[in-house]
């Protein structure tokens, strides 16, 4: 199983010491092209106009420091994509607390997608950055449209046989879709709060509870061991690890909540 996750906006503070991210020991590998053209015009644009920087990235007054970040990207210590990511879902996920087999399928199953990046393995040793994937860098262009072409090469082998399970944001989602034979291995999921107004339910997204459900579910499912191999076979492991889920077409599961915890 193929787990394509989101990154958090937030990250853990960088490491104090270490080395430095070396692109020839990250894993797929036929990224690093891509990923090299990234950090460098990243870099450059953020050592040369701090001003230019904040409007491409899209910052806000408060996050002008993470200019600085960048511009020192090539040298920062590195530390691993499993502590570097924090925010809501990394949080309801907990990968510092798993038992040692489920963060062992932790390691092997999850992608974290990432603007710079393109796609990590959690344990891919990265510095803390600042650059989403809805950025449109001058020469690169939007983020999304320029990673299309490389995860279409690399991607398909590291899903394999397996199912795909699509937990990413749509600004993510732009940057891959799975196509022919693995987009019918692929599920997608939807959270949707279940609240119940006058006699008529009510279905909702609401963003924070979205992100802790996915998080609390893929936990779930890594202690769990499960090994489905299509969307109708987890529905059904989640609904015996008890979460309420129906099928829409396409691949798509919508797991119900029916009250914010």
């Amino acid at each position: 199983m193929l787990v394509l996750v989101p990154p958090s906006e937030g990250k853990a503070a960088g490491a104090r010491r270490g080395a430095p991210v070396d692109l020839g020991r990250l894993s797929l590998p036929g990224l690093n092209g891509a990923r090299s053209a990234v950090l460098d015009e990243l870099v450059e644009l953020c050592a040369a106009d701090e001003d230019k920087a904040v409007d491409v990235l899209g910052l806000t007054p408060g996050l002008r420091g993470e200019i600085a970040k960048n511009a020192a990207l090539r040298t920062a210590p590195a530390l691993p994509a499993a502590r570097l990511y924090t925010g809501v879902l990394y949080d309801a996920l907990g990968l510092a607390t798993l038992d040692r087999a489920a963060r062992r399928r932790a390691d092997r199953s999850l992608l974290v997608f990432s603007g710079l990046w393109g796609a990590l393995r959690l344990t891919d040793r990265v510095p803390a950055y600042r650059c989403s994937m809805s950025v449109r860098l001058p020469a690169a262009g939007g983020l999304a449209a320029y990673w299309r072409p490389f995860m279409d090469e690399v991607l398909p082998e590291a899903a394999g046989s397996g199912l795909v399970l699509d937990l990413r944001s749509s600004a993510y989602a732009a940057a891959w879709k799975p196509r022919g034979p693995l987009a019918g291995r692929t599920a997608t999921v939807r959270v949707l709060q279940v609240t119940v107004v006058d006699g008529v339910e009510k279905r909702m997204v609401v963003s924070h509870f979205n992100k802790a459900t996915k998080g609390r579910l893929l936990r779930t499912l890594l202690e769990s061991g499960a090994r489905p191999k299509t969307p109708g076979a987890l529905a059904g492991v989640l609904r015996e690890l008890g979460f309420t889920v129906e099928e829409a077409p396409g691949g798509r599961l919508d797991v119900l909540v029916r009250e914010l915890h």
